[in-house]
């Protein structure tokens, strides 16, 4: 998985997996957009307004949780 960020547009994208085919794009919502391939495998998602979506701190800050090992990693997205 990996998480991108820009905070220019203030967009962040959860990829799944690689696209390794034509994705379809479906809107969930005014801040949601999901792609699908066409066997309905969710490649990624994107998250618009994403500093509000993610609840971002004042500095920008995204924590990662392991809740199997109960650890967490902050990232500073801004």
């Amino acid at each position: 998985m990996v998480i991108t960020y820009d905070p220019q547009q203030n967009v962040a994208y959860i990829r799944l997996r690689e696209k390794r085919a034509e994705v379809e794009t479906l809107r969930s919502s005014d801040t949601l957009n999901i792609d699908l391939a066409p066997d309905g495998t969710v490649y990624g998602s994107e998250i618009l307004n994403a500093d509000e979506q993610l609840a971002l701190g004042a500095d920008g800050t995204l924590v990662l949780a392991d809740q199997a090992r109960g650890k967490t990693h902050e990232v500073t997205l801004s």
